[in-house]
């Protein structure tokens, strides 16, 4: 018999960010732990690749784009997946940007893009979703933090600083939410092996370095986050606000080790 408290059977959970990569497979984990899922990005063939395989699970979804820069299509996003489903109970924002760059050539255009994409726009769809969680006394929203939220990641400054902040924020609304039923916690993978990073992991010292620090000897695999989420998600995690679950195979644990 399985434990009840993971079931998000009768969930509606939207994914943004949710048609590639660490969003895809966590879209895929709510699915199969039973609730329907939309799963949202700025390319319309992504989108209706990802609802396809939604469906695939046997769960309702609906096919939808959204830019998290852009606070209409957040709302937009919204409007139609009530429409569809009634109520939005999971809010999980994946989407992001990164580049490497050292600190002192870092221009405040590639700076601020950054920091648009993912602390600005999460905070512009936990505020979008949350009301509407907050209407209906109940919400659960995870929000995706990273490694270097604790640890600097050589010359990426602006990501760090974005996921860094990303992490305060998720505590600042989960204290200012808790009593009106929403949870929001985020997840700070390790490395997790995806179609844009194959390259850099395999082929360069810093790929390396990581594999070298990471106790399990491995990269992670995206699909690897999914417990993490559905447990967020859940009622097994109704008592848990405001905390980053790390899934990193050791990684901030590591000191020496061997």
């Amino acid at each position: 018999m399985s434990y009840p408290g993971f079931d998000l059977t009768g969930r509606t959970a939207v994914v943004v960010g949710g048609t590639s990569g660490i969003g895809r497979a966590i879209a895929h984990g709510l699915a199969q732990a039973g609730a329907d899922v939309v799963c949202t990005s700025r390319r319309r063939e992504e989108v209706e690749k990802a609802a396809a395989e939604i469906e695939g699970f046997g769960k309702k979804t609906i096919r939808c784009t959204s830019d998290v820069s852009d606070r209409e299509s957040v709302e937009q996003l919204l409007s139609e997946s009530v429409s569809a489903f009634g109520k939005v109970d999971i809010l999980v924002n994946s989407a992001g940007r990164t580049k490497r760059e050292p600190t002192l050539d870092v221009n405040e255009e590639d700076w601020n893009a950054i920091l648009e994409t993912n602390l600005t726009g999460t905070l512009r769809t936990c505020q979008v979703f949350g009301r509407h969680m907050i209407g209906n006394n109940y919400g659960r929203i995870i929000n995706i933090a990273s490694l270097s939220t604790f640890v600097s990641l050589f010359e990426v400054a602006a990501y760090s600083a974005s996921k860094a902040a990303v992490a305060s924020l998720t505590k600042s609304l989960a204290i200012e939410w808790a009593k009106n039923g929403v949870n929001v916690n985020a997840i700070a993978p390790g490395v997790f092996r995806t179609a844009l990073n194959t390259k850099l992991l395999d082929e360069t010292p810093r790929g390396q370095e990581f594999l070298a620090r990471t106790p399990m000897g491995r990269f992670g695999k995206v699909e690897e986050l999914a417990g993490a989420a559905v447990f967020l998600a859940s009622d097994a995690a109704s008592y848990v606000t405001g905390e980053v679950l790390v899934v990193d195979g050791g990684f901030l644990a590591s000191g020496v080790n061997q």
